[in-house]
């Protein structure tokens, strides 16, 4: 037989049909994933020791890829990088957001960060959430979490009344208030804000701000235990928290 006519046909091992299986679940249950965080949560979550091209290869025949339509991005100067605390509750970010039910009311969450782990402490939601509110949820977070060093915070009216800033006071919580127009200061808050419209808000049409709180604490714990991130080397939130004890 000549050999330009004798070509070797592998055979698909067992071993790529189990990763194929697994990105196809993974890919079903986690819609908004792409390769980079499901092959995270393969290695690093999960434990699994296949290369990155491997899975990458069988990611593609698969053809799971996400297409992602390239935007229009605005040169702007690059702003300063914000201090990474080097242990939990040293500096936490807090932010709003904003989204509407599906009669059309709208709602608000707030959204608390530990900036050491980007873990996600909580996110309250209600039609409104006046400074009272605030302290309240920041109060419950303390109970189970210890008191922070800073917060960080924008130039909201719920921020700079009297009534957060006497409750900082009395424990001891310096609040770090970014200057005006400047989001990017709070740029931890900000991106987890992105992940929250991206991975579940703009993913489900909501009744009632039961059913949002319901979806707000089911991806939170998502968030925290099972999403590899990026920002803190490809672990979860709740590994590098362990990692630090």
């Amino acid at each position: 037989m000549s050999e330009t006519c004798y070509r070797y046909s592998p055979l698909l091992s067992d071993e790529n049909e189990l990763i194929a299986d697994l990105l196809v679940g993974l890919t079903d249950a986690r819609k908004t994933w792409g390769f980079g965080l499901c092959f995270l949560h393969l290695r690093n979550v999960k434990g699994h020791p296949w290369n990155h091209k491997r899975v990458y290869r069988i990611y593609c025949a698969l053809e799971l890829n996400l297409r992602i339509k390239p935007r229009k991005r605005l040169k702007r100067d690059v702003p300063d990088a914000l201090a990474v605390p080097e242990r939990p509750n040293v500096t936490w970010s807090t932010d709003f957001m904003a989204d509407r039910l599906e009669d059309g009311r709208a709602f608000r969450l707030l959204n608390v960060l530990d900036d050491f782990n980007r873990e996600g402490l909580g996110i309250e939601v209600d039609f409104s959430l006046p400074t009272e509110r605030v302290i309240r949820s920041l109060n419950n977070i303390i109970e189970w979490r210890g008191k922070p060093k800073t917060i960080r915070v924008d130039n909201g009216p719920e921020y700079i009344s009297h009534a957060l800033l006497e409750w900082a006071e009395k424990h001891g919580i310096s609040l770090a208030h970014i200057p005006p127009g400047q989001p990017q200061q709070n740029a931890y808050i900000e991106r987890y804000n992105r992940t929250i419209r991206h991975e579940w808000l703009d993913q489900y049409i909501i009744n009632s701000i039961e059913e949002a709180q319901h979806f707000a604490t089911q991806w939170l714990w998502t968030y925290n235990n099972d999403r590899p991130n990026m920002g803190i080397g490809g672990i979860t939130p709740a590994m590098k928290l362990k990692m630090a004890a």
